[in-house]
């Protein structure tokens, strides 16, 4: 399948999770490597955006394509998770099913809704699993926001 990444062009091949490691996000806890990807293009761009403020946005994005193999997946369903799994900040009940996936690396990938567009997932890939070879990046093309994004 498919999967998608917005990053700087420096990150394209940097599958090791460090980013997410240093920072957390919605799905993991500081210290907890994962990457983070995306059902589609348009998701990975409105990911980005709700992060960054569009004024102080790098120049330097690209749009990565990976390859990414899909027989070793665990899904999350948004109805099965608790209220307020949507709230800012990130809440310890996503974090920690996360952080779970990761450590018990029974899975390659963790299928999860995306909270920008309902329907859309989101995908966690475990850097440590031993499918990770099996990734290939197959388009790196640069990307330009469009100006109109800013509002």
């Amino acid at each position: 399948m498919l999967l998608f990444r917005l990053t700087r062009k420096k990150y394209a091949d940097d599958l090791s999770g460090t980013g997410a490691r240093l920072n957390g996000g919605r799905w993991n806890n500081v210290g907890t490597s994962m990457v983070y990807l995306t059902s589609s293009k348009s998701l990975a761009v409105l990911e980005v955006l709700v992060h960054l403020s569009f004024d102080l946005m790098p120049e330097d994005f690209y749009m990565a394509t990976y390859d990414v193999p899909m027989e070793e997946t665990l899904e999350i369903e948004a109805h099965k998770l608790p209220s307020g799994w949507k709230e800012i900040p990130h809440q310890n009940c996503t974090r920690s099913i996360g952080d779970r996936f990761i450590k018990d690396a029974e899975f390659f990938l963790c299928k999860v809704p995306s909270i920008i567009i309902n329907d859309e997932f989101n995908y966690l890939l475990n850097p440590a699993h031993p499918s990770m070879g099996k990734v290939k990046l197959v388009n790196l093309e640069s990307f330009v926001f469009d100006a109109r994004l800013k509002g």
